[in-house]
């Protein structure tokens, strides 16, 4: 669907973004991701319009739209802060863009009503922006851009400015949403578990590149270099046979020294602990190394050691990721 090709942007003398190229495919929902000034937001600026390459093509299903008008690319783009008309209601903004495109009022009711139906907000249409909750009120922001059929949703960390809670069930409405449309969603966030939840596929920025593109698994088990290693979930990186290598910390075999142990392991020291729900969190260090590394321990009773206590920590060579 979109076609990305050694597409550049410089801010003067400042390369934002160095030739990158990305192929996005029609009807998935593909996250970019990446910590704040790594250029996500600007690349999806690119693709909406809003910003100007300064060298490379953008291709919508087949066309080159490097050179259209915003206003003119089949697609829409939502924003974190929603920009809706405060005087007029719910049905009225989502019929705004319609109606400046003439439309007929019978198919503006009807596509209307259809938007608000996905969106859950029929029984809010005539309400005021006012009188919504925040997530109300996104989703009005969201109904406004599919009510026009585009052929892609542009969404730039649209749920940034929700409580966890609502930030969380709209996770989930966007994602049944984006499978109900069947139109392809690219969905710019620095959050992490937010882009492992919801994507197809996630694109990994950094620096203005892309380090890597895969499916949320491939992300979290495979990464392929030190910084998504480092920058999805937690990871214990270390140097092993003269190679940099990740280990999960769900991965690692933490015993007591008068238990059997599967390997010999190292011999470690308990730093701190932190008791997190459905699991505790160990931190141990090497006593050998000085390496720190951290442990998942999962189940109904705590873990027996304690801080300042002495630990062995061990894990299987096939549980090793190595990075480039």
């Amino acid at each position: 669907m979109i076609t990305i090709e050694a597409v550049e942007k410089e801010f003067g003398d400042t390369v934002v973004i160095p030739p990158l190229s990305l192929g996005i495919q029609e009807g998935e929902f593909l996250t970019i991701l990446g910590p704040s000034g790594c250029g996500k937001t600007t690349l999806l600026r690119m693709i909406a319009g809003f910003e100007q390459p300064t060298a490379g093509s953008i291709f919508l299903d087949g066309e080159n739209i490097v050179d259209l008008p915003p206003y003119k690319r089949d697609m829409n783009l939502v924003f974190q802060h929603y920009a809706l008309f405060p005087h007029m209601t719910v049905e009225q903004n989502i019929r705004f863009g319609l109606k400046m495109k003439k439309i007929p009022a019978a198919e503006q009711r009807k596509r209307a009503g259809e938007a608000m139906r996905l969106t859950q907000l029929t029984a809010l249409s005539n309400r005021k922006p006012s009188q919504l909750s925040g997530g109300q009120q996104q989703r009005v922001a969201i109904a406004r851009a599919i009510v026009n059929n585009p052929k892609v949703l542009l969404l730039d960390e649209p749920l940034g400015a929700l409580d966890f809670k609502l930030r969380k069930d709209l996770q989930r409405e966007l994602k049944q949403l984006q499978r109900d449309l069947g139109i392809t969603f690219v969905y710019v966030t620095h959050d992490q578990e937010e882009a492992m939840s919801m994507s197809d596929r996630i694109a990994v920025m950094n620096e203005g590149r892309i380090e890597q593109i895969g499916t949320p698994q491939e992300i979290y088990h495979q990464p392929k270099t030190l910084f998504v290693a480092g920058f999805i979930g937690e990871n214990n990186i270390m140097e092993v046979r003269s190679s940099r290598i990740a280990v999960r910390p769900e991965r690692i075999q933490i015993r007591l020294l008068d238990e059997p142990a599967v390997v010999e392991g190292r011999i470690c020291t308990i730093e701190d602990t932190e008791f997190v729900g459905s699991m505790e969190k160990l931190y141990v260090r090497d006593k050998e190394t000085s390496e720190s590394f951290i442990v998942y321990c999962y189940g109904s009773e705590p873990f027996r050691g304690r801080k300042g206590g002495e630990v062995r920590v061990s894990w299987r060579e096939e549980d090793e990721v190595k990075l480039r």
